[in-house]
């Protein structure tokens, strides 16, 4: 897709995106990249003001991990071990060079050259600092390209030029929904099969009689905006839902945006590339595949709206290429409602297709996500995936041995993760290890199963501070959550996305033992994402109000927001039902906690809900404990959540509230 007027080069760029950074270290970087064709790394570090570099060779082979997804791409994730440390709380510039095969060894190109919009300007290579301690932490999720708001990911670029060194956060939470590989819109498709094209990525068998592979799938008359025709059906025959669908056959993929769905591991390869860098859409034309008039109207004005994510992308992958940057997964990452209930898990992966489907999302997310978070965990996919990708034949895929990763990656417990800094971080993976109903396979599961949440508790014990990373809120707005039980109860539960941490009896009652341990943490500091608003609260034990100190800090989107009227009604409904005085909060799992909501800054009274696409940001104490909360907006706008007020009077009417 070209500007009007502009031209477009035949020349396929030599790195296509990155480099992000990913897991720093005093002893240890690690640098994902993703490259034209084979090439060398030499790796510079100089600390600011010092004269001679802190390291500067060519790479060895074990320092750099290749996957060759077909002719014209290479992954890399650069993962070097350091022998002399990093300093903390210095600036260093980091600088790659690369080389093609057959050119001179004493020429390198280095990131000014290939990649200078990676530059702040006044400086010709990306930097980063490795803070003793997490003192400012931007976090978010929910990045949905053509939605039409701005880019949070560009206003972190803002922020990086405005800042001085001892202001740069310390790192990037990325909490999930990274991409939204159910909610494609036309264009973005079309971009995917001409990077597909243009790299030569190999051709993919399905698991379907029709469309056999990827190339009948991209040529198919139904693949743009009626994919939802070509996904699986299966039969529902649970008694709770046949007495709503008759037991007829309902689609596996519940999201209503699925007429272009990803299919293919091309296909999500491409969308990373076309999410992370401005680059790879150098590659593509400004063709229209559609030629129905209600499509070919909707296609312009989804074009319109990547233009504008287009003209950002520059910001937002130097934001990646400054910060350490660290994620997890939600549900589009994948799937709408990905293992929303046992009833759901059964019917998507028994059958061939969707578990292919999902499986190919889960391998993107592999390679362009988790390796870079926890390096050392996955190397045994990692020689799985690298024997599918040298194994192809004229350009084929070979199913047997996709499935076979595919499988091994749905059986993984090793996407969560700790960071040893300080405070420690905490990820959890509230999407692969859940707690099935006892009482229905149509219920929701809870989002973390017995083992996980005790895994979870070990994790805690004897820290004084931790921040903990649950892609969907703890504790979240009474009403929704009270409407997604109501649907629960009818049988509707994919209606309205009904998972959150109350909707199982099992895992609210362990996770709110867990924050009443008498070894827990004294402060907690929980992130989280997925509901396309924002809002802060401040938990306590009712009858321990010292301790533990809980946060509940939830920015979302980085691209996306709630329908702005419905959620004024909803924040404004919350309210009445679940006020001070209001008898409903004794019927809550939360009744034993005291949740005190912070207001927006610049709100009317009472709000407590922001609706604005942006970054979250996150300013704590030696302690641990959060000294400044913000939403920095991507259209500029930015609102403070003010602490509630200590006035005597009015911390009587609030403590006993549990919204």
């Amino acid at each position: 897709m070209t500007t009007a007027g502009a031209s477009r080069s035949d020349a396929i760029p030599q790195v296509l995106a990155g480099p992000i950074l990913r897991r720093v270290s005093e002893q240890r970087l690690a640098l994902w990249v993703a490259a034209r064709e084979p090439v060398r790394w030499r790796l510079k570090l100089a600390v600011d003001g010092d004269d001679q570099p802190l390291l500067d060779r060519p790479l060895t082979d074990a320092e750099h991990t290749k996957l060759r997804f077909g002719g014209q791409l290479r992954v890399y994730l650069l993962d070097v071990e350091l022998t002399t440390p990093l300093p903390r709380d210095q600036l260093v510039h980091y600088n790659l060079g690369l080389q093609g095969d057959g050119e001179n060894s004493h020429h390198w190109h280095w990131i000014a050259e290939w990649a200078p919009h990676l530059c702040l300007p006044g400086h010709d290579s990306p930097n980063f600092i490795l803070k003793h301690r997490l003192d400012r932490v931007f976090h978010g999720s929910c990045r949905r390209p053509h939605h039409p708001a701005g880019d949070g990911l560009a206003r972190v670029d803002l922020e990086l030029q405005n800042s001085t060194s001892e202001q740069r956060p310390a790192l990037l939470m990325l909490t999930g929904d990274q991409i939204y590989a159910d909610d494609v819109a036309g264009p973005m498709l079309h971009a995917c099969h001409e990077v597909i094209r243009r790299l030569e990525l190999p051709v993919e068998p399905l698991p379907a009689e029709e469309p056999a592979d990827s190339e009948a799938l991209r040529l198919h008359p139904y693949g743009f905006y009626h994919r939802d025709d070509l996904l699986p059906h299966s039969e529902f025959n649970e008694a709770v839902t046949e007495r709503f669908f008759g037991g007829v056959r309902k689609p596996v993929f519940t999201s209503a945006s699925a007429g272009n769905h990803l299919i293919t591991l091309a296909e999500v390869m491409a969308m990373y590339l076309l999410v992370w860098s401005p680059r790879p859409w150098e590659l593509v034309d400004d063709h229209i595949p559609v030629s129905l008039p209600r499509e070919r109207d909707r296609y312009l004005e989804e074009r319109q709206t990547l233009l504008a994510f287009r003209q950002t992308l520059p910001q937002a992958a130097r934001a990646l290429a400054h910060l350490p940057s660290y994620m997890i997964f939600d549900d589009h990452d994948i799937t709408d409602d990905w293992n929303l209930s046992a009833l759901w898990e059964s019917t998507a992966y028994e059958h061939p297709f969707s578990r292919r489907i999902i499986g190919n999302a889960l391998v993107g997310y592999l390679v362009n996500q988790a390796w870079g978070n926890t390096p050392e965990r996955f190397g045994e996919h990692l020689k799985t995936l690298n024997r599918l990708l040298a194994n192809t034949r004229d350009g084929r895929l070979d199913a047997a041995t996709l499935d076979q990763l595919i499988d091994a990656l749905l059986a993984s417990q090793q996407w969560h993760y700790t960071l040893d800094t300080t405070p420690p971080l905490v990820v959890l993976d509230t999407r692969t290890r859940r707690w099935r109903s006892e009482v229905s396979r149509a219920r929701p599961s809870g989002l973390m199963d017995w083992e996980a949440l005790t895994e979870f508790q070990h994790e805690l014990i004897g820290r004084d501070s931790v921040i903990v990373v649950s892609p969907a809120p703890v504790f979240g707005v009474k009403l929704i959550e009270v409407i997604q039980a109501v649907f629960t109860w009818f049988g509707q539960p994919l209606m309205v996305d009904a998972e959150n941490w109350m909707a199982h009896r099992g895992a609210a009652s362990v996770l709110l033992n867990i924050f009443r341990h008498s070894r827990t943490p004294a402060n907690f500091v929980l992130l989280s994402g997925d509901v396309h608003y924002s809002f802060v609260y401040d938990v306590r034990l009712r009858h321990r109000p010292d301790a533990p100190r809980i946060w509940q800090i939830t920015s979302s989107g980085l691209k996306n927001q709630f329908p702005g009227a419905l959620l004024d009604w909803l924040d404004r409904i919350n309210r009445w039902l679940f006020a001070s005085w209001s008898p409903l909060n004794w019927f809550t799992k939360r009744r034993r906690m005291r949740i005190r909501p912070r207001s927006p800054r610049g709100r009317s009274r009472g709000e407590r809900l922001w609706n604005g696409a942006g970054i979250g940001e996150v300013c704590l104490d030696a302690s641990g404990q959060p000294r400044r909360i913000r939403q920095l907006g991507a259209d500029g706008r930015d609102t403070e959540f003010d602490a509630p007020t200590t006035d005597a009077r009015q911390l009587g009417r609030t403590s006993r509230e549990s919204t």
